[in-house]
């Protein structure tokens, strides 16, 4: 998409505003299906960040999600651009994957289709 769906937009300023963090979302970007729950941007930096500093050789990178954090930016007023998924998996036929689920940041631009609610798996 050229222009931002401005529903989808709403939705993610209403994450954004952490009024709720139990979205669930389903999108189509680039031909991937991801599927999973939203989280702020900030919350999302904060777990990503985490992740890095727990890893030997990825620990350095730890600090770029965390540098001047995302309140203080100048852009803070200005609607979403991104999507923050946690929680969160490619579809890949049956299967997700991750199947512990990753952290994935979506533009929101990029979105060609997207529905509420994520997919689960079973074996069956």
């Amino acid at each position: 998409m050229s222009n931002a769906d401005e529903l989808l937009v709403d939705v993610a300023a209403m994450v954004e505003s952490e009024k709720s963090n139990q979205m669930s979302l389903t999108v189509v970007t680039g031909g991937a299906v991801i599927t999973g729950r939203l989280a702020p941007e900030a919350v999302w930096r904060q777990r990503v960040s985490e992740i890095l500093r727990d890893s030997d050789r990825l620990g350095p990178f730890s600090g770029v999600f965390t540098a001047g954090g995302t309140r203080d930016r100048p852009d803070r007023d200005e609607p979403p651009t991104h999507l923050h998924f946690h929680v969160a998996r490619i579809l890949q036929g049956s299967m997700g994957i991750p199947e512990t689920g990753g952290m994935y940041r979506v533009a929101i631009k990029d979105v060609s289709a997207w529905t509420v609610g994520d997919f689960s798996y079973s074996d069956s």
